[in-house]
């Protein structure tokens, strides 16, 4: 029997252990190409050329950002790719899946991957923490740096429009600014932060609000301490560069966001400026608009506006969705391909 060539390039990728762990580690998140190097333990040059295979079968795609390459898979349910058709690139992504799930030895070292994984990342996220404390009060001169507060504020607010926020979360608040921007148009505020120095800030700069108006939780933004649609808008302002993986942070996002609730983006375009990974703990160097467009669907939302603002360097791009009634079904596949966050049922909402 002739096997189509699109079929033998397929099994030709697979044909290597390494591939098949990194195409499982791909099944969670996008990951830098160094990344998989430290998990797997082997060279970058030997892992960008099992890269350079995957990527020549169909398998998985390459995205270049400054001096890092990100790789992700480009089969299963919310792959979009032209290389391989759906419906074959949905029953390999399940055909690794099943053999994970059958083969003891195979799901071990996978395992073993994805821990090795999650140390490698915990240390960059001490690394960030120890950014954040040791910055928190220069948080707002720094970010000024980038471009005015101003024009971002009044771009921000003309796309949320001029209808109250419901119950809103500013997630990753820092020092409070956007919460005490925006909380006069809010039913209820909800500011988090992982940094306890950041919250010591934005209490003090919140204090003057209503009594009861605005609560500080402190939490990371991958696994939000509230409840499935605890709120009508969640905004982002300048926070998810710092996200080693922005889907599942956008994941998390639609769960504790309201059916019909909105989501605000403010970010930097894409840029090549390396030195903001050293310097400022960045983990990712801006975002396109189709890697927004692709991560909000991904999540549960419908994107629906988007603005540019030019800096003095850096473009600040302004990003808005509202999500789908179907989102938290979209979202259990997520949530069980991460293996690191409950499931949203088991969620309890803050206290306050």
């Amino acid at each position: 029997m002739v096997f189509p060539m699109l079929t033998l390039d397929i099994l030709r990728g697979l044909a290597d252990p390494t591939r098949l762990r990194i195409m499982r580690l791909l099944a969670s998140m996008e990951l830098a190409v160094g990344e998989l190097a430290q998990v797997l333990e082997q060279s970058q040059p030997r892992v960008s050329r099992h890269v350079k295979i995957l990527c020549d079968a169909g398998l998985a795609e390459r995205r270049r950002e400054g001096g890092w390459v990100f790789l992700r898979a480009a089969v299963g349910e919310s792959a979009v790719t032209a290389d391989v058709p759906p419906p074959l690139g949905v029953a390999v992504a399940r055909m690794l899946a099943v053999a994970e799930r059958e083969d003891q030895a195979f799901a071990r070292r996978c395992a073993e991957d994805r821990e090795h994984l999650d140390a490698i990342r915990s240390a960059r996220e001490g690394s960030a923490a120890d950014y954040f404390a040791r910055h928190a009060e220069q948080w707002d001169e720094l970010r000024s740096l980038h471009i005015a507060d101003g024009p971002v504020e009044t771009a921000l607010a003309d796309l949320l429009g001029q209808s109250p926020l419901g119950r809103l979360l500013d997630v990753g608040t820092g020092t409070g600014r956007m919460a005490q921007i925006f909380a006069p148009r809010a039913q209820r505020t909800t500011a988090v932060d992982k940094s306890p120095e950041m919250l010591r800030i934005a209490r003090a700069r919140l204090q003057h609000l209503p009594a009861g108006s605005v609560e500080l939780v402190q939490g990371d933004f991958t696994a939000l301490p509230f409840a499935d649609g605890s709120f009508d808008t969640v905004l982002f302002h300048q926070v998810l560069h710092y996200a080693q993986a922005p889907e599942l942070v956008l994941a998390e996002a639609a769960r504790v966001t309201a059916p019909g609730g909105r989501i605000a983006i403010v970010d930097f375009a894409a840029h090549d400026r390396e030195e903001l990974r050293h310097n400022h703990a960045h983990a990712r160097l801006g975002f396109a608009d189709s890697q927004i467009a692709a991560m909000l669907g991904d999540a549960g939302f419908v994107p629906d506006g988007e603005r540019a603002l030019a800096g003095h360097e850096l473009i600040v791009k302004l990003w808005t969705g509202l999500r789908r009634d179907d989102s938290i079904a979209h979202l259990d596949p997520l949530h069980a391909r991460r293996g690191s966050a409950p499931p949203p049922s088991t969620r309890k909402a803050a206290q306050p």
